[in-house]
């Protein structure tokens, strides 16, 4: 038994965070693996793995190997992919991460399209909204919605983004107009805990001038949809992404505020790991990306 193998077992129980997940993911019994993995430690003469009848965990051994030997055979398989390339079409998995936001409003359509462009990659999409370390996890690719901060990946600009505040017509009519973003801190705002800046709000005016505003209210939440439902109920102020924000305003159900006052721009990123070799699949995902934002939001 090669050593590829046990490694491919190792990583398997751990990503999959379990014996049994990972034995039915990758076609093999329970038992099968689990002897790999003894036996990796056994080549290693260090614990890996603490194991209960329930459950595992981690040795502090153990989560350095995997990080290590994880990034290793991601390597491998990339060149590989590398070589494969040239004498065949893409083909593979490909493990992305993706905040819900992208994938609940319109612009998660892009995954589906990727999908039906090409049938022999298998997209494997995990939704979170947290910060998610994409070595140290196991994804391929990631995609952001932020302003971009140094993080050691690779990072293509797949779209500009902005976020816009809204409110309903009848809390307008209720509170009256908001000319200023001053004027926030009069009236009721809905907060959404995923936003970096939470309850400080940035503006910068067309000429650049910043502004950052205190606001508060009766809801906070972190989901984008949910405070844009309650702005349509009539509970606030809300700061939404200008692709969910849009298709409300088009409605008539929001109306935008602070036209002159813009919130400091953002964009939507492709984000991986900085590699000699970007595998194929991963590639012609990113491209694909970029293309359909051309195409549908004139990026």
């Amino acid at each position: 038994m090669d050593s590829l193998t046990r490694i491919r077992a190792f990583i398997d129980v751990v990503e999959a965070e379990g014996f049994s997940a990972a034995a039915r993911k990758a076609g093999r019994s329970k038992a099968l693996l689990s002897k790999y993995v003894r036996e990796l430690e056994d080549e290693l003469g260090s614990l890996l793995l603490n194991r209960t009848t329930r459950q595992f965990s981690l040795t502090e051994t153990g989560r350095t190997y995997y990080r290590s030997a994880s990034e290793i055979l991601r390597q491998i398989d990339d060149l590989a992919d590398q070589v494969r390339e040239s004498s065949s079409h893409v083909k593979g998995n490909v493990r992305v991460t993706a905040p819900r936001t992208f994938a609940d409003a319109a612009v998660g359509q892009s995954l589906i399209d990727f999908s039906l462009a090409y049938p022999d990659i298998t997209l494997e999409i995990v939704l979170d909204d947290r910060m998610v370390d994409l070595v140290d996890e196991g994804f391929d690719l990631g995609i952001r919605i932020t302003r971009l901060q140094d993080s050691g990946m690779i990072a293509r600009k797949l779209a500009p983004f902005s976020i816009m505040p809204v409110a309903s017509p009848d809390f307008l009519k209720k509170h009256g107009p908001i000319r200023n973003p001053n004027d926030l801190t009069k009236v009721p705002c809905l907060v959404d805990t995923n936003n970096r800046s939470k309850n400080n709000w940035r503006f910068q005016t067309s000429d650049g001038d910043l502004i950052s505003v205190a606001v508060k209210g009766r809801l906070e939440v972190n989901s984008p949809l949910s405070t844009m439902r309650a702005a349509e109920s009539g509970l606030g102020v809300a700061l939404l992404p200008d692709f969910i924000a849009q298709e409300r305003i088009e409605t008539g159900t929001l109306m935008p505020i602070l036209a002159n006052w813009i919130p400091t721009d953002a964009g939507i990123y492709a984000i991986y790991p900085e590699r000699r070799y970007l595998p194929a699949k991963v590639r012609t995902l990113v491209d694909f990306l970029s293309q359909w934002f051309k195409d549908n939001r004139g990026a």
